[in-house]
């Protein structure tokens, strides 16, 4: 794929986290024994750039989705707190997928990054607040960074399987690099099981 038709996927998938996230602002808190928590549905979209392109191509995704987002409706608070549960997670779900498809599956690599996207903006609010007693929320967060990351990766294992130009952009990957082939091979042979069903 040329180099246009990368600039346009990573500007395609900027834009939907920038709309995701400034969505998902407007929709109340849906745990209310967990003052901010949120559903991190934008993780969605970091998960697939880290599935479909290279490190530094995802890494511009991310950090495009949080400077848009906080420009169209941020103060400097939430992108603080966007900025460190962003790269916190994203980090980590690098770092699990490191693991390869035989010990953790997409599901478990968005749950991962769940979890780091709650503890990174808890370690902002500790640092804001000057006490660690922020992080007793910690558990609560963890759990429901589980269930949402959980939910996360589902919808964006859906997406890799489905959707042709994402497929199209994973197997583009997968010839230039040794890790997202073996990601790519694990897809196709999952495919090719559940197309029996």
């Amino acid at each position: 794929m040329n180099k246009n038709k990368r600039l346009i996927y990573i500007a395609l998938l900027a834009a939907q986290g920038v709309v995701i996230t400034l969505l998902e602002r407007s929709i109340p808190f849906p745990f209310a024994f967990a003052p901010g928590a949120k559903l991190g549905l934008a993780n969605m979209i970091t998960l697939l750039a880290i599935f479909t392109l290279p490190y530094k191509d995802s890494f511009k995704v991310v950090w495009m989705r949080l400077l848009i987002a906080t420009l169209l409706g941020g103060t400097l608070s939430t992108f603080m707190y966007s900025f460190a549960g962003a790269f916190l997670s994203y980090g980590g779900m690098l770092l699990v997928r490191l693991l390869g498809p035989k010990r953790v599956s997409m599901i478990g690599i968005s749950a991962a990054g769940g979890i780091l996207h709650n503890v990174g903006q808890l370690l902002v609010a500790s640092l804001i607040a000057g006490s660690f007693s922020v992080m007793l929320y910690l558990p609560i967060l963890a759990l429901t960074g589980i269930f949402s990351g959980v939910a996360v990766g589902v919808a964006a294992n859906y997406l890799l399987e489905h959707v042709t130009t994402i497929k199209k952009f994973q197997s583009e990957e997968a010839g230039k690099n040794k890790l997202a082939a073996e990601w790519y091979q694990a897809s196709l042979v999952y495919e090719n099981e559940n197309s029996g069903l």
